[in-house]
């Protein structure tokens, strides 16, 4: 049994039109990943986490990135209809550079490595009760705001 893309590639079917039509996808994603990436990394030259403290900025970038997925998400999947490059370019790329959750496992490995395990551990939870709290709350909120403004 053949994948049923290798059915075109037998055919002589024109090849290319799935990867030239994502590449502007790519661009956007890549782009916006940029922009979010470099917004966390002045947050990280702004507030600075000692050695062996606890990340806050970190907490508080990945709790206000959730935060705002959860308003982005709420407006373009039922407000408005968004060009097809705004989410990715906004939620995976600017909220995906934005948020950080590959340094938030190095800093739980820091924080281990320097002794601090209930430190970590408070972090580990903290971080994803928050997050998860955040997006919640933000779209709800969001959501109540709306219906409101309807009335």
């Amino acid at each position: 049994m053949t994948a049923p893309h290798a059915q075109g590639l037998r055919t002589g079917a024109p090849r290319g039109t799935a990867r030239s039509g994502q590449l502007p996808v790519v661009a956007v994603v890549a782009l916006g990943g940029g922009v979010g990436a470099a917004a966390r990394y002045a947050a990280a030259l702004r507030w600075p986490t000692g050695a062996g403290g606890f990340p806050w900025t970190t907490f508080w970038v990945n709790v206000v990135g959730c935060a705002v997925i959860g308003v982005f998400l709420v407006v373009i999947t039922e407000v408005m209809t968004a060009h097809r490059l705004v989410r990715p370019f906004f939620g995976t790329g600017v909220l995906g550079g934005f948020t950080t959750f590959s340094t938030y496992a190095v800093d739980i490995q820091k924080l281990l490595d320097a002794g601090r395990t209930g430190t970590a551990l408070a972090y580990l939870a903290a971080t994803l009760a928050a997050a998860l709290a955040a997006v919640w709350l933000a779209a709800t909120a969001t959501r109540g705001v709306l219906s409101r403004g309807r009335r």
